[in-house]
């Protein structure tokens, strides 16, 4: 006989969380895990190899510094967003979350840019084993960026209708986005000095 978890907005005694929460921790760890290995066959590949050369050589520095303060504050409305979820404060959050999702937009309009660069110069991940780990690192990032835009582009738009219903629970949602959209942004944390400034 399977088991039916149900959803539950309060916090479980059992686990200490709300179901959606033990959710998105656990498929966190398994994207810890995904980049985990990344950064690990990066640091093998470069250590082995001393004409490596540095990423700042080849990658625009500044562009990336913006993208990293765009991500950083999009963390800060995120935060915000969930907060004046929690506060059933429907306006604020309305602000808040079209905010973060803006800044996702601009993250990937300025990679967009970034790439078409480097194309323009015939910089392919075919070029060397820099560039395929660059592209390889950026990309799959960027489709995270992607996702939580659109995840949270759903609950700014048609999900909204749940903090009508059910606040706590579409607080509830919020915050497991905001925990995807907080890891995304480290993610990038450690990409930008590893392939930009090292």
């Amino acid at each position: 006989m399977s088991t039916v978890i149900p959803y539950t907005s309060e916090i479980r005694p059992d686990t200490g969380v709300t179901n959606v929460k033990l959710g998105i921790w656990l498929f966190l760890a398994s994207e810890v895990m995904l980049f985990g290995s990344l950064f690990a066959g990066y640091i093998l590949l470069r250590t082995g190899n001393p004409e490596f050369g540095a990423g700042s050589e080849a990658l625009s520095v500044p562009m990336a510094t913006l993208n990293t303060v765009v991500l950083i504050t999009s963390s800060v409305t995120m935060v915000l967003a969930w907060a004046a979820a929690m506060e059933r404060n429907f306006a604020k959050f309305k602000l808040f979350m079209g905010c973060t999702v803006l800044a996702g937009a601009v993250f990937c309009v300025v990679k967009a840019f970034e790439y078409s660069a480097k194309f323009e110069h015939h910089l392919y991940p075919s070029h060397s084993t820099f560039m395929a780990i660059y592209f390889t690192f950026t990309g799959l990032h960027a489709l995270h960026v992607v996702a939580g835009m659109l995840y949270n582009a759903y609950l700014w738009l048609p999900g909204s209708k749940m903090y009508h219903t059910n606040p706590q629970q579409f607080a509830n949602r919020v915050e497991a986005s905001g925990l995807f959209w907080h890891f995304v942004d480290l993610v990038w944390i450690f990409l930008f000095p590893v392939l930009y400034l090292l």
